[in-house]
């Protein structure tokens, strides 16, 4: 099969594209024939080495797939040969990662692909949509009606979170850092857009929520606590989904007197089970138009190094105008 691996953690020129044998399932796994891969963030932190993970060599990099069902293991009982799927948290915590043409997924991880959605946009929404359903519903808990302010709201999670938080009625202000990044947040159903280059945050922030927001899902790697717990009403619940290495100081007497909540998570850490309950939820948003994917950029699976630096340059770098995921189609 192709696919694109590493033998050694580095730059995006460690991507080799190439044939490897095809995997062998096991007992509990399912052979899938990939038609789609994504590529997030986490999946560059880990080629580059930033995150340690017990690496198979070679590793197969990439956490999302979509594809159908071609083989299954002896002990598999809910998925047929010709099944449409996807899954999420592969390549992470010693599993195979997804970016080639066949991939051996644990069964517990496979989610089946709405009927009418294409694989591109299931394998878009995988990760980001799992991540946003766990942040907003299992972990802050966002009511119908809420404030939600979404840091970054064009980007790959950011749109997942503006839509959910649609999708669960609240009343949703996103970031944007350019008009057309603005535009795409007003599209995907954000009630405010502030521009925080042309814009005072909070001063705009105090404009729309007087009385604080409710959720502030904060996407920025390193996060302004003093802002933040400020822009937060009372009970108010933050969420942090990056940021690593940061270690910006934290104003602890404002935030415990205002007994707001502050939630950190990485998706990779969700149990199957979690994971199962909030891929059911991107479903049926999925299903009935609530949830669709931005996708920045489509390109072959070959062309996995470019794709990576692409997603650094946004990522670490904040350069390029990328908004949205970057999907990888296999022929």
């Amino acid at each position: 099969m192709k696919a694109a691996y590493i033998t050694q953690t580095g730059g995006p020129d460690v991507i080799h594209y190439g044939d490897l044998p095809d995997p062998v399932i096991g007992p509990h796994q399912v052979l899938i024939r990939t038609e789609a891969v994504s590529v997030n963030p986490i999946d560059t932190y880990i080629r580059a080495g930033m995150v340690k993970f017990p690496l198979p060599s070679p590793f197969v990099i990439g956490c999302d797939v979509a594809g159908t069902v071609e083989r299954i293991g002896d002990d598999v009982v809910r998925w047929r040969v010709g099944d449409r799927v996807w899954a999420t948290a592969q390549g992470v915590l010693g599993r195979q990662g997804t970016f080639a043409e066949l991939c051996a997924v644990d069964a517990q991880f496979i989610n089946p692909i709405p009927d009418g959605i294409a694989p591109t946009a299931a394998a878009a929404c995988a990760l980001v949509g799992v991540t946003a359903c766990l942040g907003l519903v299992r972990d802050a808990k966002l009511k119908s009606g809420e404030i939600l302010l979404v840091r970054g709201g064009a980007g790959g999670v950011g749109s997942m979170v503006v839509q959910i938080g649609k999708a669960i009625a609240a009343n949703v202000i996103a970031t944007a850092g350019s008009p057309e990044k603005a535009k795409l947040c007003r599209q995907l159903g954000a009630d405010f857009v502030i521009e925080y280059r042309e814009e005072d945050l909070r001063r705009r922030v105090k404009e729309l929520a007087p009385e604080g927001v409710d959720v502030f899902w904060e996407t920025v790697r390193e996060p302004d606590f003093d802002m933040a717990v400020d822009l937060l009403a009372p009970r108010g619940r933050m969420v942090l989904m990056a940021g690593r290495d940061a270690r910006p100081p934290f104003p602890v007497g404002p935030f415990y007197v205002k007994g707001c909540t502050l939630v950190g998570f990485a998706m990779f850490n969700a149990t199957p089970d979690e994971l199962r309950e909030a891929a059911e939820d991107v479903n049926e948003w999925l299903e009935t138009g609530k949830l669709k994917p931005l996708v920045a950029r489509t390109l072959p699976l070959s062309q996995a190094a470019h794709a990576h630096q692409l997603q650094e340059e946004t990522t670490l770098r904040c350069e390029g105008n990328l908004a949205g995921k970057i999907v990888l189609t296999v022929p």
